[in-house]
């Protein structure tokens, strides 16, 4: 594959651009934290499985290394249904993300430097072909990814439905003040905001996360909290939020379910909205019931690739 445009294709409103990293997770096998098994990961490219695996239509902006990682996630992506006719190839290798799988959630140590995961090529001119655009994770705050994400998510402000998911990630190779200025930004563009009460809680540190998230739709977005095992919360304009709870499933993995949840709501919004997150409360449920469904769909097995939601 190489970095290529698509000269004078159409429109296609019922496709999504997925802009991130697609990287390799190294998770403990079976428990044992001695022994790392390898997984293709990212949020950004778990979203666009996702997406595919649920019947949509996207396309993958990313940087893939010409080495056996990179093959790996090239195969895993194209396998799914996933268009990489917008990503790139670089000589440099994949980045790496191992895993720590706590009492309390994930937790990460990244290796992220001269990759060719951070290598996007700039595809803003591509965003107003596409109904909605994703962007979020690592590449919005590492560079050079993080200004190609930001002008990308600028035109597709202008152009269309910007989703942001700023999934806050910490590392020693990031600098937490400037990282969060640029999620926030990010927030300021997006027609919807997907976050969970933790990410919400970094983001802006003076406020209960229930308030960011007023504050935000207030200015006119539609505003999805996810709170894991207690659900997930939405906020529409000035109406009433509108809550689910989490679907009770035996957890088998955590990896990737927020992720699967965001890619329920784009399936959702896309199929069912038309793209718009002006929802009425009985519209608002029904998403959170199918986004929540795709999560718990990922918690009951091993992977992170969703299957249908559960319970819907």
């Amino acid at each position: 594959m190489t970095e290529s445009t698509v000269p004078g294709a159409a429109p296609d409103p019922g496709a999504v651009l997925v802009l991130g990293e697609a990287l390799v997770d190294l998770v403990p096998a079976d428990g044992d934290s001695g022994v790392l098994t390898a997984q293709p990961g990212g949020a950004p490219a778990n979203v666009a499985v996702g997406l595919a695996r649920l019947g949509g239509r996207p396309s993958f902006v990313g940087g893939l290394g010409d080495d056996a990682f990179g093959g790996r996630i090239e195969a895993w992506l194209t396998g799914a249904g996933v268009d990489l006719s917008l990503s790139a190839r670089s000589a440099l290798p994949t980045a790496l993300a191992v895993a720590d799988l706590g009492a309390h959630g994930n937790t990460y140590h990244f290796h992220l430097q001269d990759t060719a995961t951070f290598r996007l090529p700039d595809r803003a001119p591509e965003a107003a072909r596409f109904g909605a655009v994703y962007v979020g994770g690592l590449a919005a705050v590492v560079e050079p990814a993080a200004g190609v994400v930001a002008a990308t998510a600028r035109a597709a402000s202008r152009a269309g439905l910007l989703v942001v998911d700023p999934n806050v990630r910490e590392d020693r190779t990031l600098d937490p003040v400037r990282s969060l200025d640029q999620l926030r930004e990010l927030c300021s563009l997006a027609q919807v905001v997907k976050a969970s009460d933790e990410d919400l809680v970094r983001l802006w540190p003076d406020a209960a996360p229930e308030e960011s998230c007023r504050r935000l739709a207030g200015q006119g977005r539609l505003v999805v909290m996810t709170r894991g095992a207690r659900g997930a919360t939405a906020y529409v304009h000035d109406a009433p939020a509108v809550s689910v709870p989490a679907l009770p499933v035996r957890v088998v993995n955590t990896i990737g379910a927020g992720d699967a949840f965001m890619a329920g709501m784009l399936t959702w919004l896309g199929a069912e909205a038309g793209w718009d997150p002006a929802l009425s409360a009985g519209r608002t449920k029904a998403m959170l019931e199918y986004a929540v469904g795709t999560a718990a769909s990922v918690c009951a097995r091993a992977g992170t690739e969703p299957t249908a939601p559960l319970g819907v």
